[in-house]
């Protein structure tokens, strides 16, 4: 090759390539032309997408890239969300939201860690990327809009439940030192029983007082919540994710909470192709060991959708119960119903993976579960 052919003026050409690497005052960016290997790094304020626009027209015209080329953007899901996606989608360009677990490290030395290096080995890896190798970087799919805001009912209702755990925890660890071992599980009878003569100092009094009303207003809020997700299980403009729970709905063993979790975490608007798709966004997919002569299961890779994992868990068990004629149920009693806990804690997992699988072929192409048995019509 000519370092005539080398300098050639290729200016319509290629795609610039910018990783951004967010904190919360600060954005670093580390941006290549596509093929090149040689990077310009610039910081800009966190969220000034104006200044990131022309830090984006600046990097054209010193890799000499036409105002009109493509831009592909790229930064790890985190504290942002998805809103830079809809913003930088939405004037035009190819954004890519990395899962940063997906991010390969060295494990040969100790590693140094900076706004900077990282945004430097984000750029490394698009470039692999766009150069035909699909797993040097993993990206997340994003929901839309309207599907992102059916998963805050349910995701409320998990933060309330935590928060009222640990109010009635604080309440029964104050009142278990003054010897009090049962007390009521929920702010109406602690208002009861603190109105009953108990030996308890003034200021004490009043600091378990306050945690009851605080108790009582947890509970008011999940009421109302669990009211609201009851209401939009029925109505007509609930779309896709709507009638994905209430398909599930139908099926014995699953409620509204388990349902609409399902529906707006993993069914409601994920397009899976195959069944091991369906397992590897649930983290229930296996992790082998096997090296040499060692060889081991490390267990599931718990790489995917938390709740929906756990969740699938205890819709095992609950399927087990009140589905004990379907063809899961039969499969885990010939495999597992003879060992102990262990092993059906195991089993468990598996089936778990097994009926995300079912309930996937009956969301999306309305395949019932073999043997699986239906609510009435008026459930």
């Amino acid at each position: 090759m000519t370092n005539k052919m080398l300098q050639r003026d290729d200016t319509e050409t290629g795609r610039l390539l910018l990783a951004i690497e967010m904190s919360l005052s600060k954005w670093g960016l580390s941006a290549a032309r596509e093929g090149q290997p040689r990077k310009r790094v610039k910081t800009v304020t966190g969220g000034d997408y104006q200044a990131l626009l022309e830090a984006v027209a600046d990097y054209k015209e010193r890799f000499k890239l036409s105002p009109e080329a493509p831009v592909v953007f790229c930064y790890e899901a985190g504290r942002d969300g998805f809103y830079p996606y809809r913003r930088l989608t939405a004037l035009g360009h190819d954004v890519w939201v990395i899962d940063s677990a997906s991010i390969e490290v060295s494990r040969h030395r100790r590693n140094a860690k900076s706004d900077g290096i990282d945004a430097d080995k984000l750029v490394e890896l698009m470039q692999r990327k766009a150069g035909g190798e699909q797993r040097a970087l993993r990206v997340v799919r994003v929901p839309d809009e309207g599907a992102e805001d059916q998963r805050q009912l349910p995701r409320e209702r998990e933060s309330l439940l935590t928060d009222r755990r640990r109010v009635l925890n604080q309440i029964e660890s104050l009142l278990f030192i003054q010897g009090y071992r049962e007390v009521p599980q929920n702010s109406r009878a602690l208002k009861v029983w603190l109105e009953q003569s108990r030996a308890l100092g003034p200021q004490l009094r009043e600091r378990v007082q306050r945690d009851v009303e605080r108790l009582a207003l947890l509970e008011s809020q999940l009421t109302e919540v669990e009211r609201r997700l009851k209401e939009q299980a029925h109505h007509e403009h609930a779309g896709n994710i709507g009638r994905v729970a209430w398909a599930l709905m139908q099926l014995c063993g699953i409620g509204l909470i388990g349902a609409w979790v399902l529906a707006s975490e993993i069914y409601g608007w994920r397009a899976f192709r195959n069944r091991k798709e369906v397992g590897s966004v649930l983290g229930l997919t296996p992790t082998p060991y096997s090296s040499g002569t060692a060889q081991r299961e490390q267990g599931i890779s718990k790489a995917g959708n938390k709740r929906a994992r756990s969740l699938l868990v205890e819709l095992s068990w609950l399927w087990l119960r009140y589905q004990p004629d379907s063809a899961l149920s039969q499969w885990f009693k010939a495999r597992f119903s003879g060992g102990g806990k262990r092993l059906r804690r195991i089993g468990i997992v598996a089936l778990a993976r097994r009926l995300a699988v079912a309930l996937w072929r009956y969301t999306a192409q309305g395949v019932i579960p073999e043997g699986a048995r239906l609510k009435a019509a008026g459930a």
